[in-house]
Formats: C-alpha cells, sequence, structure tokens
C-alpha cells in the first residue's frame, strides 16, 4: 500500500495531479483543497495517499495533511458515500468544519458539497457523530473552539473518552470549559470543568 508520495508536482487538472517521485509519475485524484495546498508546478511536495481497488479501477487518492486522508476514510465508510463524493466535502469544507458539522449535527453545512443532498447529508452527520471528537490532526472543533492536537484541551477531550464520554459529548465539555478558564488552562483544571459540564 502506498501511504505517502514526497516528490515534485507535474502536472495538475481540475480534480487531480501528477507527483514525480525520482522519474515516475503518479496520478493522484485530489480535493480542491488539496491542489491548492500543494502549489506550483515544479515545486516539491508530499502527499498523503489512500489506494482504491475495485473490479475494474485502481485509484490513488492524495491528501495534502494526514488529517485529510482519516477523514476521507472515515466518510467512504458511510453508506451512499463513495469517494467523489467524500472528495466533495472536503473541497468545500475544511477537516475543521467537517468535525464541527458533525458533531453539532449540522447537515445543512455538510449539504454545501456538492452532490450532497439533505438526506445523504443527515446520515454522514448522524452516523459520524460520535466520532468526530476523537479524530486526530483537525482537532476536536465544537462551535468556534478549535482544539490543536496535542493541546491541553484536546488530552482533556481524551481524558474524558477514556472515563467512558463520548467524543462529542467529551469534546463539547471542554470546548465549554476552555471558553470558561480561558487559553491558558491546564490540563488538570480543563478535566475538572468539563467533568461538570460532561455530567451536567
Amino acid at each position: 500500500m502506498i501511504a505517502k508520495l514526497k516528490g515534485l508536482l507535474d502536472e495538475t487538472g481540475s480534480d487531480w495531479a501528477v507527483i514525480d517521485v525520482q522519474g515516475v509519475g503518479y496520478l493522484v485524484h485530489c480535493s480542491a483543497r488539496t491542489l491548492t495546498a500543494l502549489g506550483k508546478i515544479g515545486e516539491s511536495c508530499t502527499v498523503y495517499t489512500d489506494l482504491q481497488v475495485s473490479e475494474n479501477d485502481m485509484r490513488l487518492l492524495g491528501f495534502a495533511e494526514g488529517s485529510e486522508r482519516d477523514w476521507f476514510r472515515l466518510l467512504t465508510q458511510v453508506q451512499g458515500v463513495g469517494s467523489k463524493v467524500a472528495l466533495a466535502i472536503l473541497s468545500a469544507l475544511s477537516t475543521a468544519e467537517v468535525q464541527t458539522a458533525c458533531a453539532n449535527g449540522d447537515a445543512a453545512m455538510v449539504a454545501r458539497a456538492n452532490g450532497v443532498g439533505p438526506k445523504l447529508a443527515g446520515r454522514i452527520v448522524n452516523e459520524l457523530k460520535d466520532k468526530a471528537g476523537g479524530m486526530p490532526g483537525g482537532g476536536a472543533a465544537v462551535g468556534a473552539v478549535v482544539m490543536p492536537a496535542g493541546s491541553a484541551s484536546a488530552d482533556a477531550v481524551s481524558a474524558l473518552q477514556n472515563l467512558g464520554f463520548k467524543p462529542a459529548i467529551a469534546a463539547s465539555a471542554v470546548a465549554k470549559a476552555q471558553g470558561e478558564l480561558g487559553e491558558g488552562a491546564d490540563l488538570n483544571a480543563l478535566v475538572r470543568v468539563a467533568l461538570k459540564r460532561a455530567a451536567g
């Protein structure tokens, strides 16, 4: 399995790019956000990849960040969401926005993507709601609060999940605690206040 490509950006199209890795050109299908992040033709770039194999096709999907690839894999587990729809969602929304939409059950936000109707958007947020808070990379985003991976707030979410709280509830409680305590709050204080909010 090809997990990552590091090389030169050789060519791009509306939803694809060719990455030249020591003379071998890899065709990768990308979201609009990834294509923008790759830079200019001839520049070096790194692409995180996912290889999809079907009966009559082999397709390499490319992502600028590991978190975008993680969300792509999660989205394609939902019935009715193929690689094309997942890329459309990741083109319309950042990973943090997808996370916020799923955690808050905001189907209308997901429905902004091309080819995603209200019914499918509803299914996506319902199926991924409990998984949204625990996703890496994009940070747990609830409302306007984003928790970067490795921060005290992200560690607090993890601590609450270890105590049995669902990811979305843990993320929401920590976001409220962060709002009360301010940016400089340490892990112990965040967990203490978040536990009260989650249990309340």
